[in-house]
C-alpha cells in the first residue's frame, strides 16, 4: 500500500513540474478553468451529461498529451546533449500530438458550445454587472502573468529571492 501512495505522490509531482515549467500546460489549465467556470458556475450554456463528458474527455486528452510530451522531451534532453536530427523529430512529433489534441478539443468545444442564446445571456450579464467586467479583466491579467511568467518567476518576484538552481529539477522523482 505504501508503494501505491508513493506512486500517487510521484504522479502529482510530475503534474506540478509540468505546470511550473511548461507554458503550454499553463495555457491549457487557464483555458480549462475559465471554460468550466462558465459551464458550471453560470446558467448560460445548455449541455447534457454526454456533451459535458465529451468536453471533459477532450480536455483530459490535451492534458495527457502535454504531460507525455514533457516526458519525451525531458528524456531526450537527458540522453542527448547535442543536436541530433532524430531527437528533433521525436520532440517535434510529440509536440504535434499535443497540437492535434488541442485543435480537436477546440473543435469539439466550438461544436458543443456554439449557442448564440448563451452568448447573448453572457453579454447581457456583463453589460448589467460592470463590477463583474472589472473582475473578469483582473482575472485575465492575473492569468496572463501566470501563463507567461510561470509560478517560479512569480515566487521569486514576490519573495525577492532569485530562482533556485533546484527549481529546474524535480525532487523525489520515481526511479
Amino acid at each position: 500500500m505504501k508503494s501505491l501512495a508513493k506512486s500517487f505522490v510521484y504522479a502529482w509531482q510530475g503534474l506540478l513540474y509540468c505546470l511550473r515549467h511548461e507554458r503550454n500546460m499553463r495555457i491549457h489549465l487557464v483555458i480549462v478553468l475559465y471554460m468550466y467556470a462558465y459551464l458550471l458556475g453560470f446558467d448560460f450554456f445548455e449541455l447534457n451529461k454526454i456533451e459535458f463528458s465529451i468536453i471533459f474527455i477532450a480536455n483530459a486528452i490535451v492534458f495527457m498529451g502535454e504531460l507525455i510530451n514533457t516526458a519525451i522531451e525531458s528524456t531526450i534532453d537527458l540522453v542527448e546533449k547535442k543536436f541530433r536530427k532524430m531527437a528533433k523529430i521525436a520532440k517535434d512529433t510529440a509536440a504535434a500530438a499535443v497540437l492535434v489534441g488541442a485543435f480537436f478539443s477546440v473543435a469539439i468545444g466550438a461544436a458543443l458550445l456554439w449557442q448564440p442564446d448563451a452568448f447573448k445571456k453572457l453579454y447581457d450579464y456583463y453589460r448589467g454587472n460592470p463590477l463583474m467586467v472589472f473582475f473578469l479583466v483582473l482575472s485575465l491579467a492575473v492569468s496572463f502573468v501566470y501563463v507567461m511568467a510561470g509560478p517560479l518567476t512569480i515566487r521569486a518576484f514576490i519573495t525577492g529571492k532569485p530562482k533556485r538552481a533546484d527549481d529546474d529539477t524535480q525532487k523525489g522523482a520515481s526511479k
